[in-house]
């Protein structure tokens, strides 16, 4: 079933899909129709924040509504390869979608005074709401494959921003840097996802979480904790995955603002938070 939390993660995506025509329409002024969304977000997650527990116990209250300790809601999409839309917001998740949807506010309106109008502001802001979509995905993603998906897709658009300026080598080449080493990470962390989904027999966090003993004493988790660890470190710029780093500031200075200082690098670090409790 939908509910709010499937809205937050969708809507940016929606509204990726018609940014060019709003660009036709808006202009110069494009960014201020895209503000109000991430401060939409902003203010529900405020709003819920206080009754969220920072593990998610408690009991689920559908509909996005705020419950005993956490929102959660599920779509089934695959169900024959375990592939679910099931979210999952709780106080460390809504922490950094607060963070996402906070500094996402703050970067669009700097982008409406930042850009030049003979800019490709559609391009623009079409690339910003993927990555913001994607990002709160990552964070409130319960399926560890849809947590993947949305994950790959911030390397995608964030080397499509890193490159806004395409016509500069060093934009380019600062943009396939950053896909490559992300990307790369990417494909340990799905392998390590893989080899968790085979010790604890799901791909649910929350299932996953009562087999912990389970996981624990299996075989394969000593290389499960490494393979997620490369996939955190690569999209963190953590030694020795930072290299990619200082091409990326080639972007514009809103895209280096959201992208680096604040919410893709920060991804490594919830997801490392995230998985720490197995």
């Amino acid at each position: 079933m939908f509910s709010t939390l499937h809205i937050i993660v969708l809507l940016p995506f929606l509204l990726a899909l018609v940014t060019p025509a709003l660009a036709r329409v808006f202009g110069k002024r494009l960014g201020w129709a895209i503000l109000p969304m991430p401060v939409a977000v902003a203010a529900y997650l405020v709003r819920v924040l206080g009754s969220l527990h920072a593990t998610g116990e408690g009991s689920t209250v559908a509909g996005g509504a705020a419950g005993e300790g956490f929102v959660a809601a599920s779509w089934s999409w695959a169900p024959s390869i375990g592939l679910e839309l099931a979210l999952r917001l709780d106080g460390l998740s809504a922490i950094f979608a607060l963070l996402i949807a906070g500094i996402g506010a703050l970067v669009t309106v700097y982008s409406i005074y930042y850009l030049d109008e003979d800019e490709d502001l559609g391009r623009f802001y079409t690339c910003i709401l993927l990555f913001m979509g994607a990002m709160f995905g990552v964070v409130l993603s319960d399926n560890l494959l849809a947590l993947y998906m949305f994950w790959e897709i911030t390397s995608i658009s964030s080397f499509l921003l890193i490159g806004f300026w395409h016509e500069s080598a060093e934009s380019r080449q600062g943009a396939l840097k950053s896909m490559l080493v992300t990307v790369t990470g990417g494909f340990a962390l799905l392998a390590g996802i893989v080899l968790l989904g085979i010790a604890g027999g799901s791909f649910s966090l929350q299932s996953l979480l009562l087999e912990r003993a389970a996981i624990q004493a299996h075989p394969y988790y000593p290389a499960i904790v490494l393979l997620i660890l490369a996939g955190a470190f690569a999209k963190s710029a953590q030694a020795p995955f930072h290299l990619w780093l200082p091409g990326a500031m080639a972007a514009p200075t809103p895209v280096s603002a959201y992208l680096h200082s604040a919410t893709m690098v920060k991804a490594g670090v919830f997801l490392t938070a995230k998985m720490g409790v197995l």
